[in-house]
């Protein structure tokens, strides 16, 4: 692990328009620097870079953080490793915290497995390209499958000797514990003498999303129907197949360019379709689709489209899985191939412009693809089309869009031929039904429609929440915190001449919600204020930007999408145009006293109900009902208080 110290050096060093500006063409901008947007395809400049900030923020996307957040969101990298890139960058050496004899363990196994199957890899290559055996067999069986020499290249291919434990010796002799042969599955043990696992077979390696090697496929060229056609690596601590997609590393780039990613059974569908122009592709390796692997994809993108070949039970068998992409508001499409033919043996049959066009007008979306394909095998079969529909308002009611939900529902009343309002009707049962189960467990049901018109109910959602009021509050700190406040006491015979208080406006909120004792909710608001409170109490003051940084990355990126939400108007603008509009700036003291005051009020709102709900119990004991009571008397001395201060009755 990475020690605090380091990453203070890193992120001292970081200079954002320098890290920003290796993925993506910035131009200056008055104070910052703006360009198109490198998430998306857009033809006006939304993106934008705020060098006294530290933060970036893209207009058509929503995204925004820090320079290792852009990291994280552009090149997918996770947190260590985009701090590491960017120690790289700038030289700066990376120290290590001491960890536990466990934790160094395990540590140690994970490096040994990397180093072995990282070996392994190499020899298999080797071999496939550089030995007799390895020529005749295995790379003729590639160029049979129509793989010309780049892709083969390209995924790394290569075959393990038909020689029983050829490279379980080799890999020993070279100094390789069995231990980690064992674990990685590259080596089994029969009875005290270990063998290769994949010996005569032509080898696929898996790679994570950075690159490196972390398990491989071998696939028999054996016709015994007795051998079992693919063996895969066992799961250990680098290699866990609920997590991990085929080609991912190697289709990431297309993915987030086309926005799009197909979806493919196997191994040789993934590379036919890159040898014939088509990037953006991975596959699942034959699993049913995990949680784990969807959210891979949604790292890059929200929209999937399925390849299937012509198996309707193959189909059939894989909508749960497509269930499960829908529950996590992925947009599925579906293209079906011709009858005997599958992704690779049809991409082969067309040139690049042909298949391209092929997937195109195939492309059918998925819910519409399943309603007409139930409604097909139902026919004029009443019991089978009541099944039918249940299926498919299954499927619909798993959608966490509202509006995604409604729009499918209307397309699939008029494909089916039924009332909209039964089919609104049976999708608020399985809702309710999930929302009872989700009362009783940890079950996370998706957002509940209201009856008839499926659109939630802001208030009802709203009605106890006071994030809007703490966020304001922060960004009032982020934005102004160490700027200093006059407040100017009354006259009164025993100060005859008011005094001037100099305070900052950091200063001047803590202590307003520490007199009244408040605390927020929303976890990163609450981060942030603890951050002010402790910079005060050491007479410090806290740059924005240090929170912009923060270890937190939930933090950070509130940080940064506060900080990016207004970009000044340039100068040239105003002086150009004559308009010079009222700042908040300008009023600052009236704009600090109203974010306190908003916060408060949210906040007394909020208690009153809850102890309002505590008082219908009749089963309170006399103790609880005085503690009650003495809590209610405390709050109306607040809003007695309150309304004295700000000059409103609040109720």
């Amino acid at each position: 692990m990475i020690n605090k110290q380091t990453i203070d050096r890193i992120f001292d060093a970081l200079i954002i328009e320098d890290i920003v500006g290796e993925f993506v063409h910035l131009k200056k901008a008055g104070a910052n620097f703006k360009a198109r947007s490198p998430f998306t395809d857009e033809k006006t400049p939304s993106f934008y870079v705020s060098p006294s900030k530290g933060i970036f923020k893209c207009f058509s996307t929503g995204k925004g953080g820090n320079a290792i957040t852009f990291l994280m969101e552009h090149e997918k990298m996770t947190y260590p490793e985009a701090l590491r890139w960017s120690a790289n960058k700038y030289g700066i050496e990376i120290i290590e915290e001491k960890l536990t004899e466990e934790q160094e363990a395990q540590q140690n196994d994970r490096e040994s497995l990397g180093i072995v199957v990282a070996f392994a890899e190499k020899y298999f290559m080797n071999y496939l390209h550089e030995s007799e055996e390895g020529k005749a067999i295995g790379l003729s069986y590639f160029y049979e499958r129509g793989f010309r020499e780049e892709i083969i290249r390209k995924f790394n291919l290569g075959y393990c000797p038909d020689k029983g434990h050829q490279f379980t010796k080799t890999a020993l002799e070279r100094g390789y514990k069995l231990k980690y042969l064992l674990d990685s599955g590259l080596s089994k043990d029969m009875g005290g003498q270990p063998f290769d696992f994949y010996k005569g077979r032509v080898i696929f390696p898996i790679h994570n999303v950075s690159g490196k090697v972390i398990g491989f496929g071998g696939r028999t060229l054996r016709k015994d129907k007795k051998t079992a056609k693919y063996f895969n690596s066992p799961e250990n601590d680098l290699y866990n197949k609920s997590r991990v997609l085929y080609g991912l590393y190697q289709a990431k780039n297309a993915i987030l360019k086309q926005e799009e990613c197909y979806l493919v059974e196997g191994y040789t569908d993934v590379i036919a379709l890159h040898q014939n122009g088509i990037e953006n592709v991975v596959s699942s390796s034959g699993t049913s689709l995990t949680d784990g692997q969807i959210k891979l994809i949604k790292r890059y993108t929200h929209n999937i489209t399925i390849l299937f070949d012509g198996d309707a039970a193959g189909i059939k068998a894989a909508f749960r899985g497509i269930d499960l992409l829908l529950q996590n508001g992925i947009n599925v499409k579906v293209v079906l191939f011709p009858e005997g033919e599958d992704p690779d043996s049809y991409s082969k049959r067309l040139s690049t412009e042909e298949f391209s066009k092929f997937l195109k007008e195939n492309s059918k979306d998925f819910m519409v693809f399943k309603t007409d394909l139930l409604l097909s095998e139902s026919k004029n079969d009443p019991i089978k089309k009541a099944k039918l529909i249940r299926d498919v308002v299954e499927s619909i009611s798993l959608i966490p869009d509202a509006i995604k939900r409604s729009i499918y529902l209307k397309e699939c009343s008029r494909l089916m031929d039924i009332q909209e309002s039964i089919i609104i009707s049976e999708i608020n049962k399985i809702l309710r039904i999930k929302i009872k189960k989700a009362s009783s467990s940890n079950y996370e049901a998706p957002n509940i429609t209201q009856e008839k018109s499926g659109i939630p109910d802001p208030q009802k959602q709203d009605s106890l929440s006071c994030f809007e009021q703490e966020k304001d509050l922060v960004r009032i700190l982020l934005t102004y915190g160490n700027r200093i406040l006059y407040f100017s006491e009354e006259k009164s015979d025993e100060n005859p001449e008011p005094l001037t208080a100099k305070i900052t406006v950091a200063e001047y909120l803590i202590s307003e919600l520490q007199v009244d004792q408040v605390s927020l909710i929303d976890k990163r608001c609450k981060t942030i204020i603890e951050e002010y409170s402790r910079a005060l109490e050491n007479n410090d003051f806290l740059e924005p930007r240090h929170l912009s940084r923060s270890e937190d990355l939930e933090v950070s990126k509130l940080c940064a999408d506060i900080l990016a939400e207004a970009f000044e108007l340039s100068d040239n603008w105003t002086d150009k145009h004559k308009v010079y509009p009222e700042t908040e700036d300008m009023k600052l003291k009236k704009a600090v006293k109203d974010v306190i005051f908003r916060l408060k009020l949210k906040h007394l709102r909020i208690r009153s109900k809850e102890l309002q709900e505590e008082l219908k119990d009749s089963n309170l004991s006399d103790e609880k009902l005085a503690s009650i009571l003495m809590k209610k008397r405390h709050l109306d001395k607040v809003k007695s208080k309150l309304s004295e201060e700000f000059g409103t009755t609040i109720i």
